[in-house]
């Protein structure tokens, strides 16, 4: 059982708990280094180990790789509630886009691209597009596509079909909250979910008795008609046990449409607890990625303050 409990997001299905912690770990040290406490750093990964505290990664990105699971290719045997969620999600990425991305290109881009599936436009990307207009004119933002819009079409399907997966195939559902809930003990003093991860933990958490607090980077959970509707239980609150909920957003971060998650969460019945949004982040080029949330100094100071109580 771990004190710190990982949990990962989108796209990782190639690596695994090992690889993921060897690139966290750091950063969650460098993050606690960086808000001024040394002393707890050096316990969390030190000359380019592990220090005394354990910190554990929640891996369930392998269950993605199942045949149909995965990337444009699979993308048709998906079967449709997947699909559907799919595109619902990814409209809700351009609006995002059209409204906060700091790219002019890419707001000018995502306007017209919404405009497009509002009048139903075919477009340039051809039949396909016409079936699935929004995953395909998301691939057209430079946010997600800074190597090209092919490269682009295949992190968009495979992003979005995930979280769709999650949210509609149970056998995946419960395989990543089991692996989160393995990790939780006694002990267990922090859970820290980026992107889907967050989705994942926060479910989990509902089904735990462990006392725990709860971080969220880069988090989906406020999206509404996409994944806000889909959480469980219904309605949405702060999980019972929680004893703090900080959520961190970059202010350019698209998947997580900037969204404060206070008026989504009330507290748990008999509990104060609600989630507070910090002042939003700057992580530069790299607005989702999750290491670059790690290292900042607000990230340490709430990973000091959980683990120290």
């Amino acid at each position: 059982m771990a004190t710190i409990v990982l949990v990962h997001g989108i796209a990782q299905e190639q690596l695994a708990a090992d690889t993921l912690e060897a690139e966290w770990l750091p950063a969650l040290s460098g993050g606690v280094r960086n808000s001024g406490n040394g002393a707890l750093a050096d316990r969390l990964w030190r000359n380019g180990r592990p220090g005394d505290i354990d910190v554990r990664m929640a891996y369930y990105g392998d269950r993605y790789l199942s045949e149909g699971a995965q990337g444009t290719s699979a993308a048709g045997k998906l079967d449709e509630a997947a699909l559907d969620l799919a595109e619902q999600l990814a409209e809700t990425w351009l609006q995002a886009g059209a409204e906060y991305a700091e790219d002019e290109k890419d707001r000018r881009e995502a306007s017209r691209q919404l405009t497009s599936i509002e009048h139903g436009e075919e477009g340039t990307m051809g039949a396909r597009a016409a079936l699935r207009p929004a995953l395909n004119g998301l691939a057209r933002l430079r946010w997600f596509a800074p190597f090209g819009v092919g490269v682009a079409g295949k992190f968009v399907w495979r992003a979005l079909t995930q979280v769709s997966r999650y949210l509609t195939d149970e056998s995946i559902r419960k395989y990543a909250q089991d692996q989160v809930l393995a990790q939780i003990g006694p002990e267990t003093r922090l859970v820290i979910g980026h992107s889907l991860g967050s989705v994942v933990a926060y479910e989990a958490l509902h089904r735990t008795d462990g006392s725990t607090a709860l971080l969220t980077l880069g988090s989906p959970l406020g999206l509404r008609n996409v994944v806000y509707d889909r959480l469980r239980p219904q309605p949405s609150c702060v999980p019972p046990n929680v004893t703090r909920w900080d959520n961190l957003v970059d202010r350019d971060d698209l998947v997580a449409a900037h969204l404060d998650l206070a008026s989504y969460f009330p507290p748990a019945p008999g509990s104060t607890v609600a989630p507070v949004t910090a002042p939003a982040l700057d992580n530069g080029a790299k607005p989702h990625d999750a290491v670059h949330y790690l290292t900042k100094k607000s990230t340490g100071a709430i990973i000091t303050d959980a683990v120290s109580t």
